[in-house]
């Protein structure tokens, strides 16, 4: 057991005060507007606050959030000889009142002000230092204790094993509460570096600046973090002193992994992935970053000083590889044990082990691997279902759910546009249940806590409270939502309340739904104004705007077919869609080098292609083999001489040809690596390719008109569409938008020969400057119940509204006057495609509702889910140009 320290024996306690002062001039803490403390003049503010606070040993409870006054306090307690017990900003009283702290250090009228506090109390446990709360995932509200040797001894191994010298600079933005920010803190205190704290969220506005301007070396996130990451360009941004990242505090995506540790590596820096649990003061795990390729989904190998089993429910010790059980780590930053009581506070270390909870398997070459979570796991019908595993199968299909259940039913929370009876679908596929047993709930944003994990507490008191049903009802409760565990007073703004750009656009959305109109400026508007504010009828619903333009340009296709009006353009503008959706939802596969995961949903395309191509078959006596072969649109072939199938489905062949040719791009490793670290950077090198193309190989391979259907004629627009969706900042929208417009004028108004041509290139501008600037739009409740179903149901109306007038209005067609029966071709055409795939959505649903028990699970959980679904087979539904040109 570790020899208890008294006051005067702190000085080798290595976040004492002479441990501090032994470090001189060098900086200990910076701010973004350029203040620097020093090592010795922190020594002296924490010597001067611990002054006030010694004598008898007791607990010093402390706010702890994310500033110098909070360190400086954090410090002086542990060099004062108290434990100290960090809580969040918005802590509640409730555990001052069971462990009655001698001090409460927090920020009490915009001041930080320290309360003596009277009453009953103990003496804290000599080996005690400090106290972390877990209460945020368990609702349990138990604290873990750390001792004086558990702290040390995690920050040196950390210290030890990143590699971290007296030079390195950390951006400190996790939280000082959660045992990953306090350790990211202790690690580079111990070694005598410094620490940045930018004061904010990665998504304010110059983060990024602050970050390269600081000079960090390292910055360490949760998950969440690096989804923040993304959306302020990180990887877009150049930081010369960046050694390396580190990620913990929940699962990173094997994918995003990969992402990023290709991208640091061409940077000369490194990735560590890493494991811990408060429990273990910090860290328990890390995969060395030189072994990282090809072991993304791994945690690594036990931490210096550190060592990891797996064992089985009876304790038995697992040594086969891939043979799960329950992960054990033993070491010197094994916690004392829990506290939930004042009693608890005396009691010495308990623990020679941890047993984690976590499922895990080793593998052949030493490295060990989450599979699940020992108390996320529902028994059903004799099925043992992992909530993790259900997460990750809906993340395979680009749904954000958390999973949470019981012996009864499974139920996602889920984020996004998916209908719950996919998502339950895709459910049952992953599981094995039956509908009966699973159920999906939309919710405007995961709930998470100050850590950036999903707080499943949270979703549990929803599930039990509302029998699933989410969505905030009223003003507060939205705030709260959003906020949490912040507590939410009513005289609070979005603005008091500390807000960023991401919870800015939850709690858009969510008034929307709420007031009928948002009110400007209402960010600074109190909450209890709002709430007055609501009334009954809801405001004009969002949608996205790709869906409005999907549906439009349908309509286009299907009265210029019908019309031979000069109004051409729906084509390419679901060329553009088709680069866009395959940029949005399809580039993690082709990062991934996961290209059958990228072909499979063509089958949905080509099942329901060649079964009109084998009815031609049958009524011409012939096969058309030029369509067989996805070449008819190449020109080689006639629907004269019945060798292809008529040019309406030329979309069709190059839709395939072109995702065969992004297929064919991304198998080659470099062109891989180059995306992954520079994506909008490969996206317009690729236009400047395919843009080339269209200007030099039609003038190669001489066809005629029926060059139009070709793939090196529409490629370029694939393209724009690919960088539209991988633009994401200011400069990087206009730098597409100006590359498009530049193209699309330079084709319309220079090379256009036709009316037609130019209102299908300057069409596309407004497309582009849509899709780039106004990704959502506002429609009347009666128009978004027409645009999404004609948007989904494109493919349908696309491959079958030819049927109306050229086989079920033909024998009428003598005597209709010739603008009836256009009309009635038109309307017809559009109602024949929306009664086919509304009759298929709910036919599959039926059959999967009677017959689930008996499917059989191997089927493909997105065939399933795109059968089912709405929405359309193809990320765009095909469309045809221009056909009058080429006949």
């Amino acid at each position: 057991m570790e020899v208890a320290l008294g006051a005067g024996d702190l000085s080798i306690f290595p976040f004492g005060v002479a441990h501090l002062a032994a470090q001189g001039e060098r900086p200990a803490l910076v701010f973004p507007d350029g203040k620097v403390i020093s090592y010795r003049e922190l020594a002296a503010r924490v010597d001067r606050q611990a002054s006030q606070w010694r004598g008898e040993r007791g607990l010093v409870m402390l706010e702890a959030d994310l500033s110098e006054h909070a360190i400086v306090a954090y410090l002086a307690a542990l060099d004062a000889g108290h434990a100290v017990a960090l809580q969040g900003p918005s802590a509640t009283s409730a555990d001052r009142e069971i462990f009655k702290p001698d001090f409460c250090r927090r920020r009490m009228d915009g001041r930080w002000r320290t309360e003596r506090l009277e009453g009953d109390r103990v003496v804290p446990h000599p080996d005690l230092a400090v106290l972390l709360s877990t209460s945020g995932s368990t609702g349990q509200g138990k604290y873990v204790r750390l001792s004086r040797m558990n702290i040390e001894a995690n920050a040196r191994s950390i210290a030890e094993y990143l590699g971290l010298r007296t030079s390195d600079r950390t951006c400190l933005v996790l939280p000082l509460h959660y045992s990953y920010g306090l350790s990211v803190l202790n690690a580079h205190i111990t070694v005598g570096a410094s620490i940045y704290i930018p004061g904010g969220s990665i998504l304010d506005e110059g983060f990024l600046d602050g970050l390269a301007e600081s000079g960090c070396t390292n910055l360490s996130g949760v998950p969440y973090s690096y989804e923040l990451l993304e959306r302020v360009g990180f990887r877009e941004r150049t930081f010369p002193r960046l050694r390396f990242m580190t990620v913990a505090g929940g699962r990173l995506p094997a994918e995003k992994v990969r992402l990023y540790n290709d991208h640091l590596t061409a940077n000369a820096a490194s990735f560590f992935v890493m494991y811990g649990q408060t429990e273990a003061t910090a860290r328990m795990a890390y995969v060395p970053p030189d072994r990282l390729r090809g072991r993304e989904d791994r945690i690594g190998v036990a931490i210096p000083g550190g060592s990891l089993t797996i064992e089985d429910e009876s304790g038995r010790l697992i040594t086969d590889t891939e043979e799960a059980g329950e992960l054990v780590y033993r070491g010197a930053n094994v916690m004392m044990g829990y506290a939930s009581a004042l009693a608890d506070l005396v009691r010495g270390a308990e623990l020679s082990e941890l047993r984690t909870g976590d499922l895990a398997v080793r593998d052949a070459d030493g490295f060990f691997r989450i599979v699940g979570r020992t108390k996320r796991i529902s028994k059903i019908a004799g099925l043992r279902i992992g909530h993790d595993g259900l997460e990750a199968a809906l993340e395979r299909h680009g749904i954000a759910a958390a999973v949470i259940g019981d012996d009864a039913e499974i139920r996602a929370f889920f984020v996004g546009e998916c209908d719950p009876d996919d998502v339950r679908q895709l459910l049952v596929a992953a599981s094995g249940l039956t509908l009966l047993q699973v159920g999906a709930t939309r919710i405007d944003a995961l709930p998470r806590l100050a850590s950036g994990k999903v707080d499943y507490e949270v979703l549990r008191q929803v599930r039990r409270g509302a029998g699933g049903a989410s969505g905030a009802e009223s003003i507060e409760a939205l705030f709260e939502q959003t906020f949490y565990p912040q507590k939410v007073r009513p005289e609070d703004s979005f603005l008091s309340l500390g807000g960023d750009s991401l919870r800015f656009v939850q709690l858009s959305m969510g008034l929307e739904k709420i007031l009928g109109e948002v009110p400007e400026a209402w960010e600074t508007i109190p909450v209890k104004t709002l709430a007055v504010m609501v009334r009954q009828e809801r405001k004009a619903p969002q949608i996205g705007t790709d869906f409005l333009i999907r549906a439009l340009a349908i309509l286009l296709v299907v009265l210029h077919h019908e019309t031979l009006w000069p109004i051409p353009g729906g084509s390419a503008t679901m060329v553009i869609l088709a680069g866009f959706g395959l940029a949005r939802f399809q580039s993690g596969a082709l990062l991934s080098g996961s290209l059958g995961q990228l072909l499979r949903p063509l089958a949905q395309i080509l099942v329901p292609y060649y079964l009109i191509v084998a009815a031609y078959a049958l009524a011409w006596g012939e096969v058309p083999w030029a369509s067989v072969f996805l070449v008819g649109n190449f020109g080689l072939a006639d629907p004269d001489r019945h060798s292809m199938v008529p040019y309406l489905y030329w979309f069709i062949e190059a839709y395939c040809q072109m995702v065969l040719v992004f297929a064919a791009l991304f198998a080659v490793p470099s062109v891989r690596r180059f995306a992954a670290v520079r994506p909008f950077a490969a996206g317009m090198a690729l236009l400047a390719v395919a843009f080339a193309a269209r200007m030099t190989l039609p003038e190669l391979w001489e066809i005629g008109n029926r060059q139009i259907f070709t793939l090196p004629w529409i490629f370029h627009l694939a393209v724009v569409g690919w960088c539209a969706a991988l633009a994401r900042t200011w400069t990087q929208r206009l730098a597409i938008m100006a590359a498009g417009t530049a193209i699309y004028l330079f084709l319309g108004l220079y090379e256009g020969v036709w009316i037609g041509t130019r209102i299908k290139y300057l069409l596309q501008i407004v497309v582009l400057a849509a899709l780039l600037f106004l990704p959502r739009i506002r429609l009347p409740q009666w128009a978004v119940q027409l645009v999404l179903p004609l948007s989904a149901a494109g493919f349908h109306v696309y491959i079958l509204h030819r049927f109306v007038p050229e086989l079920l209005l033909a024998p009428m067609q003598p005597f209709l006057p010739p603008l009836a029966f256009s009309l009635g071709s038109i309307v017809g055409g559009v109602a024949l495609g929306i009664a086919v795939w509304s009759g298929q959505r709910h036919l599959v649903k039926w059959l999967i509702r009677a017959r689930v028990g008996s499917l059989p699970t191997a089927w493909s959980a997105a065939f399933k889910d795109r059968l089912s679904s709405g929405r359309p087979l193809l990320p765009l539904a095909p469309q045809e140009e221009g056909q009058v040109q080429g006949q």
